[in-house]
């Protein structure tokens, strides 16, 4: 479905001066700073598949977008999404994917959400009984019955994603794009939102790249997590690859009746205590949780044991903190 290799997308910047004869001389003998925000990125997505597109802020994933949308010409490298450059013919690649951005909005501020749905396909040319059908089936999905007819502007802001979701997939794109999808929405329709995004890649066949920084999300939606940081990609690879490779890290918690008590602990690292509770990190390449609970030298006050193993959350997250090569 998409093909990229070599891709990078380099930015120059004017550097101010200092001061104020500095701002001036710059206006006539500017100075320039090259960006690296996209730089040499190589990698495949297949079709059908859900892809956790990862980063830091700044780290390069809106480029990257914006490259696989046309937006953006590269400045070097080629990017190929089923079969179309995109940015050498950006209409028939618009035909072909639908775009979603969290806090960017399609709809029509003051029509209500049905109108904003028949706009989108005039625009797209969608036969009268074809549209029908997939705004039906959309409408049903994503639970929109209740507000289909209301202004887009008295909607509430998990009512306006569901929208803006529908709208993006109203011409049956293969591909869908999905930038922060559930900034600020609430549980229920967050959870509305990533359900809907697993049925549509399961009925469909729909191939959905999303990016956000919520990593439950992607933990609950993606198979494949790829991480960019500083313009190039650091990890490509399966939630259980990820978590073979780098959640080999547990902690056990002790909970006490009063306070905290000498335990002996003979391995592991105390990573946080508090209150009555002691968080005891341990590494289960080189010693098991029964043996690290059967070794401590006294049980005496201890109300409850358990113990808490990584997930791809604090996984990413400790990637992001402490880099690939110290995790």
């Amino acid at each position: 479905m998409i093909r990229v290799e070599g891709l990078s997308k380099h930015f120059r910047v004017a550097r101010p001066g200092e001061g104020f004869l500095g701002k001036v001389k710059r206006l006539f003998a500017p100075q320039y700073t090259t960006i690296k925000a996209v730089d040499d990125v190589t990698f495949e997505i297949g079709e059908g598949e859900i892809l956790g597109y990862l980063g830091p802020n700044g780290a390069g994933k809106s480029t990257t977008i914006k490259l696989l949308t046309g937006v953006l010409v590269p400045t070097a490298g080629s990017v190929e999404v089923n079969g179309i450059t995109p940015y050498r013919d950006r209409r028939t690649n618009a035909y072909q994917v639908g775009v979603v951005y969290g806090q960017r909005s399609q709809l029509w501020w003051d029509l209500p959400l049905l109108d904003s749905f028949e706009i989108l396909g005039a625009m797209y040319k969608i036969p009268r009984s074809r549209y029908r059908d997939t705004l039906e089936s959309l409408v049903d999905l994503l639970q929109m019955e209740a507000f289909i007819d209301q202004p887009v502007r008295k909607l509430s802001l998990g009512q306006k994603m569901r929208g803006d979701i529908a709208a993006s997939l109203l011409h049956e794109p293969p591909l869908l794009y999905l930038d922060e999808p559930t900034i600020g929405l609430d549980v229920v329709a967050k959870n509305r939102v990533l359900q809907f995004i697993r049925d549509l890649n399961a009925e469909k066949g729909t191939t959905v790249i999303l990016t956000t920084h919520n990593l439950s999300d992607v933990e609950k939606v993606c198979p494949r997590i790829m991480i960019i940081d500083k313009g190039h990609i650091i990890l490509d690879a399966s939630q259980d690859e990820i978590l073979n490779r780098f959640g080999s890290r547990k902690l056990l918690i002790i909970e006490f009746d009063n306070g905290v008590v000498d335990i002996g602990l003979p391995a592991g690292q105390v990573v946080k205590e508090e209150k009555n509770r002691l968080w005891i990190q341990f590494d289960r390449d080189h010693v098991s949780a029964f043996d690290l609970i059967t070794s401590l030298k006294t049980s005496h006050g201890i109300r409850d044991i358990s113990i808490k193993e990584e997930n791809i959350e604090s996984i990413v997250t400790r990637i992001y903190e402490d880099g690939l090569e110290r995790c």
